[in-house]
């Protein structure tokens, strides 16, 4: 188990030379700052992380001591897990090991500031019951290529600091950001992170500041489908002074895997919400002014806890993904918050595992099927329902994203594997009532059953058969196009024996997005 240790100081040139660049007012810090980390870049611009919270990695370049801590089923027993070195990744094969023959939850998440504001799961509030954990193995992900797990907030968990140190009270000035997911989402109060009441209830307007990522339209209009970076400021999700939006352009994020969502205020009379793609490019504003017109919220009245997944009441029905955050004292620069979205950028989130074409757990594959009507048919997802659908070298992005898997241990029973959707992390592939559908990955033992299949030597001879695991007589099947989990002759359609071995032996390949 490792121990919490104290964060060494940054090295004085790598700082002076990461305050010099962004002084300057340059994108991005020099090269002699290579190694300056987000905590790192805001500390340099003067404005220092009070919270700094990842699943992930480190956020500083000499953190060494933990991240987050997992409690398995079987015992109870709990571990801390770190990065593999100080500055790096998390270890994620100790939190599999540690897991292993039975399932995990994330219990606390360390706060890498010299503040230890550290998250734990939310007690209940004026809206909502005491929360759950999250699984610690719902959103497995590759960053600066390493594999490592983001953390998947279902309706019901939620983390939560009431008796914090250093975070903005009653109008002062902070910046926040985190990375989350715009493929797992929805409209629902609220997924939150940032500053929230201390008694888990609504105390009134402006005494919360906080980014919120959702579907949620909380004043009309709101451009597009989303989701949207807004404020959540109590009382409203504010896309404007006016609560709705006041930019057209502002048709929310889309459903990038990977978003960067960033929010700050003054505390007195103005705020501003940026957003990016947290996997390449920069930050775009989406709202730059004064504080809400209504009453309460000009100054701010924060009360200084730290909320993640939910309200500042505990409302608890929205979904989100959480991989990494950070709270400052002070507004950061937009130099600071660009040189931040850089090194973020720099993670590769989700970038490609490194192994291809083979069933070994991180291995991306593509799934071919082998029935002489449909060799180039693979196993795609499309409106949510797994399909068979033909992708050819001429076939768009977003078609040979969906029919790109990423093996991972079989959720139920490590011998046998699971496949997650290659551009909608946290998701896979899963039966229910018989059919195949990509859904996010709940923590649930029915979901790990349904997602996990058995593979074997292909029925018709060839290629590779995938029996449930729930349902062993039951084969990963195609018939008329759909997905099925299918035995060899029954009263539905897709148990037809005509062709049945070919149809349930598939050849599994390289993938078509890598």
């Amino acid at each position: 188990m490792l121990l919490r240790t104290p964060r060494a100081l940054l090295s004085v040139l790598a700082v002076c030379a990461a305050l010099a660049a962004l002084l300057l007012g340059t994108g991005a810090p020099p090269a002699a700052a290579a190694n300056a980390l987000p905590c790192d870049l805001y500390g340099a611009a003067g404005t220092p992380c009070v919270a700094a919270h990842s699943m992930v990695r480190a956020l500083y370049a000499s953190y060494g001591g933990p991240l987050y801590q997992v409690q398995r089923a079987s015992d109870r027993a709990v571990a801390n897990i770190g990065p593999q070195v100080a500055g790096g990744y998390a270890d994620a094969a100790a939190q599999d090991s540690f897991c292993s023959g039975t399932t995990c939850v994330v219990t606390e998440i360390y706060d890498q500031s010299p503040r230890h504001n550290d998250l734990t799961i939310e007690g209940a509030g004026g809206a909502g019951a005491a929360d759950v954990g999250a699984p610690a193995d719902a959103l497995p992900v590759t960053a600066g290529g390493h594999q490592v797990y983001g953390l998947e907030i279902s309706a019901g968990m939620g983390y939560r600091d009431n008796s914090t140190s250093g975070v903005a009270v009653n109008g002062q000035a902070e910046g926040m950001y985190m990375v989350t997911s715009g493929t797992h989402v929805n409209n629902r109060c609220c997924f939150d992170y940032g500053n929230a009441e201390t008694n888990n209830m609504d105390t009134g307007n402006g005494h919360m500041d906080a980014i919120n990522f959702g579907t949620e339209c909380w004043f009309a209009p709101c451009y597009g489908q989303g989701p949207w970076v807004q404020a959540d400021l109590e009382n409203g999700l504010f896309q404007s002074d006016a609560g709705y939006s006041r930019n057209t352009a502002n048709t929310g994020t889309g459903p990038l895997p990977f978003v960067t969502a960033l929010l700050k205020n003054n505390g007195q009379d103005h705020f501003a919400l940026k957003y990016g793609n947290a996997r390449s490019g920069g930050l775009t504003t989406t709202y730059s002014g004064g504080e809400p017109t209504a009453g309460g919220y000009a100054p701010m009245r924060q009360e200084g806890a730290i909320v993640l997944g939910t309200g500042g009441d505990n409302s608890n029905g929205s979904i989100g993904s959480f991989f990494e955050g950070v709270m400052t004292s002070g507004i950061p620069t937009d130099a600071a918050d660009n040189a931040v979205q850089a090194n973020i950028v720099s993670v590769g989130y989700g970038g490609p595992t490194g192994g291809t074409g083979t069933l070994s757990p991180g291995s991306e594959i593509s799934l071919r099927a082998t029935t002489s009507c449909c060799t180039n048919g693979y196993v795609r997802h499309r409106n949510d329902a797994g399909v068979l659908s033909t992708v050819t070298a001429s076939s768009s992005s977003l078609d040979k994203n969906d029919a790109t898997w990423i093996v991972r241990r079989g959720l139920a029973n490590g011998s046998c594997v699971s496949f997650e959707s290659r551009n909608y992390p946290g998701d896979f592939l899963r039966h229910y009532d018989y059919r195949l559908y990509r859904q996010p990955m709940d923590g649930t033992g029915q979901f790990r059953a349904d997602a996990t299949f058995c593979p074997g030597t292909g029925k018709s001879g060839t290629g590779t058969s995938f029996a449930s695991y729930n349902y062993p007589t039951r084969y990963l099947r195609h018939y008329d196009h759909d997905l099925y989990i299918a035995s060899n002759g029954g009263s539905h359609d897709f148990d037809s024996g005509t062709s049945w071995t070919d149809d349930v032996s598939w050849s599994v390949g390289s993938p078509w997005a890598p």
